[in-house]
């Protein structure tokens, strides 16, 4: 009976993760370019077969039982969400794939965000971050916010001068290649290809994160979690009073 805490310890863990998952999401919503994250788990079990045996795939069996669940995955949702209209001149949003690279000072970072600025040499930044590169991987000058773009990225001036085209970025893998930092950015040590996708001007990219659905699964998670607590309380009094009845027992 005592098997029985594996479970539930387990049980509330992963609930707890899920929960944490669910709170960033939803604490993203706000945020422009934001991907939303799945988290998944498996039985200990599971997770054990996928990481015992050689490339052969020839496992050693542990056991026949399995009495706790594990993190397994955590997945992140890449999909496009909507465009808002700023009619901000310094603000892009990439309709396809790609994404925009920052050359931050802990190295090169990904986004869909594209609420740049200016800062005080003329180039063109992500506030808080870096300067963004152009098409070649350069940080990008552009000096003033008169300007307009080509629909591809291509930024000039109010006479058509040409400042040069800024720079989109694409992964064959995204899921296997593109790792989330704890500021919502990416990082990848995957060599990606320039990609030439349409760009709007004045626009940005919403969070794909559904809050309708977040909010519904949060709920969810939360019950589990309680109930799972109140079952913990349960067997704790029942083991409680197992152990004082073979106390006298005895």
């Amino acid at each position: 009976m005592f098997k029985g805490f594996y479970n539930l310890t387990s049980g509330m863990l992963t609930q707890g993760r899920m929960l944490d998952v669910i709170s960033n999401n939803i604490s993203n919503v706000p945020t422009a370019g934001f991907k939303s994250d799945r988290f998944t788990a498996s039985t200990f079990e599971d997770v054990m077969w996928q990481r015992v045996g050689n490339t052969r795939k020839n496992y050693v069996e542990l056991g026949e039982q399995s009495w706790i669940t594990a993190p397994s995955h955590l997945y992140t949702d890449f999909s496009q969400a909507a465009f808002d209209q700023t009619d901000l001149p310094l603000d892009f949003a990439i309709e396809g794939e790609g994404y925009f690279a920052i050359e931050t000072d802990d190295g090169r970072v990904y986004t869909r965000d594209g609420s740049f600025s200016l800062d005080n040499e003329g180039y063109l930044t992500l506030p808080g971050q870096g300067r963004v590169l152009n098409s070649g991987g350069e940080p990008m000058q552009v000096v003033t916010d008169q300007l307009h773009t080509d629909g591809y990225g291509g930024l000039l001036t109010a006479n058509d001068g040409f400042l040069g085209r800024i720079g989109v970025f694409a992964f064959a893998n995204e899921q296997e290649q593109l790792e989330k930092n704890d500021q919502g950015l990416f990082v990848s040590e995957a060599q990606p290809n320039a990609v030439t996708p349409v760009i709007h001007q004045g626009m940005l990219e919403r969070s794909n994160t559904d809050w309708v659905r977040e909010m519904t699964q949060m709920i969810s998670t939360q019950r589990a979690y309680q109930s799972i607590a109140e079952v913990t309380q349960i067997y704790d009094s029942t083991m409680t009073r197992i152990t004082q009845e073979v106390g006298r027992l005895t």
